[in-house]
């Protein structure tokens, strides 16, 4: 299996699944979840999902902030996108957006837990690996794109490509 970002050929790399993550900024802090299901779960990161049928990322964005905090996210920009190959041989593209505001009250659902955090504050110790690289960048609204290599929760390797 690959060690190394550049030993895979990303050009005919096939996701098994497109999700989304939405990080909601504003007044200096970030809202996050405490995942309860899934994926990372028990991990700290933003709310999002996979794509269903017929939906386009920022469909799916809204809808799963919707889903797991019952909350709108407003102006939605997409900042950045990453491809994620696990050594398991599970792949998932994943586009990030940033919601500069929301409507509604950040509530507990059966997926997550709100957390606000100030975003210098962020536990970036109970979150992926990577979301250290580029999660200060979507703050600062600097695209970009990754790919990354995964064993597990443990990160193998990355390439990330800024602006």
């Amino acid at each position: 299996m690959w060690e190394r970002t550049d030993e895979i050929d990303w050009s005919s790399w096939v996701a098994a699944d497109i999700a989304t993550l939405v990080f909601v900024a504003t007044e200096g802090r970030v809202l996050l979840i405490r995942k309860k299901r899934g994926l990372g779960a028990g991990k700290i990161n933003g709310p999002g999902g996979r794509l269903e049928p017929g939906e386009t990322p920022q469909q799916c964005a809204v809808r799963e902030v919707q889903e797991e905090l019952l909350i709108t996210p407003l102006e939605l920009l997409k900042v950045g996108e990453g491809r994620f190959q696990f050594l398991d041989g599970y792949a998932i593209h994943v586009h990030v957006f940033r919601a500069d505001a929301y409507v509604g009250e950040p509530t507990e659902t059966d997926e997550a837990i709100p957390l606000w955090f100030d975003q210098a504050e962020i536990p970036y110790d109970e979150m992926w690996e990577d979301d250290e690289i580029w999660l200060p960048l979507l703050l600062a609204g600097t695209p970009f794109a990754g790919r990354f290599i995964f064993d597990g929760d443990r990160m193998v390797d990355h390439c990330l490509e800024v602006g």
